[in-house]
């Protein structure tokens, strides 16, 4: 057994000098107690090694942060909130800091949910008719029977004759200032101010005896509407001169074939096409006006260029077999 380590005193000699850190390292140096050194504040950061590059903190405070409504990990969250868009989860601030957690999907779905209840709800009403039959949303129990009878009858049924044509190109103008419920109620009128739009008659007329008191024709249109159907009414005649007949003409953008839709819903139904635009482009070119591409497009689903029944409603099934009779 190995005997206790000696206590030796301390006498006044060894009290003056002890070893101390130096900047060089761990090495004896013998420096007087009674005369410290102060050592520079730059000299002691030399000995100072980092394994671990801090992050840099924001010059913001914790109070300050927290009364801007800024939350502590939003900076660090940032970075990855872009890979995290496609999840259904998201993260949100409001205006307190605090972080919400909602799912990103459920203001889609609902949105999607109240237009398919109110798609299912319309389709509901349009089959309260006393025949049992189900129409296009557009036209409901309550409507006027003289629109009902367009639908049923004359919308999307394909048009060939020359006169018929014109005056389904002229109403579908006359959409910018009337709607279809009054120009069907004023049709009569119509074709007797326009005698039964026939494009040779109407292109004799002049813009004075259109306009004038005796005729009525200012009761129905603006002067500029009337003035177009005139202008139109002369293209029309040099369509016919250059290829035998407009409905020969007009017939040609579709292949002598009327496009059948397959909508099954209203909000499914567009404004326009690029066949319409294309349409529309040419008899700008030609000298028409007022056949913007929503007016053409409006006047190939009266004419039954384009076949835009609901494919719930009973004209769908029956406009494709006319077309397909040719009757």
């Amino acid at each position: 057994m190995s005997a206790p380590p000696r206590v030796r005193s301390v006498d006044s000699s060894d009290r003056e000098f002890r070893s101390v850190l130096g900047p060089a390292g761990n090495k004896l140096q013998q420096k007087p107690l009674s005369k410290p050194v102060k050592k520079p504040v730059a000299e002691k950061t030399k000995n100072l090694t980092f394994t671990e590059k801090m992050p840099q903190c924001s010059p913001l405070s914790p109070p300050i942060l927290r009364r801007n409504g800024i939350s502590m990990t939003a900076s660090y969250s940032s970075d990855a909130s872009s890979s995290c868009e496609s999840s259904p989860l998201s993260m949100t601030s409001t205006s307190s800091g605090k972080r919400v957690l909602r799912r990103s999907g459920s203001v889609s779905s609902s949105s999607s949910l109240r237009r398919n209840l109110t798609e299912e709800r319309d389709e509901k009403a349009s089959d309260c008719f006393c025949d049992g039959r189900k129409r296009c949303a557009w036209i409901t129990p309550k409507s006027d029977q003289c629109y009902i009878a367009f639908h049923d009858e004359e919308w999307g049924v394909p048009v060939h004759d020359d006169k018929r044509l014109f005056e389904l190109l002229s109403l579908s103008g006359a959409l910018a200032e009337l709607s279809w419920k009054d120009i069907l109620s004023k049709r009569q009128l119509f074709r007797e101010v326009f005698m039964d739009f026939d494009p040779i008659a109407i292109s004799e007329l002049t813009n004075k005896k259109i306009t004038s008191p005796e005729i009525a024709a200012t009761t129905l249109l603006s002067e500029q509407k009337l003035r177009s159907i005139l202008e139109n009414a002369n293209q029309v005649c040099k369509i016919i001169g250059a290829f035998g007949s407009f409905d020969k003409y007009i017939w040609n953008f579709v292949n002598q074939k009327p496009t059948q839709s397959q909508f099954r819903y209203p909000r499914q139904v567009p404004v326009k096409t690029s066949k319409a635009e294309l349409i529309s482009k040419d008899l700008v070119r030609r000298g028409f006006r007022s056949v913007s591409p929503t007016v053409i497009y409006s006047f190939m689903q009266t004419a039954g260029l384009t076949n835009d029944h609901l494919t719930c409603c009973f004209r769908h099934h029956d406009c494709m077999t006319k077309d397909e009779t040719g009757n």
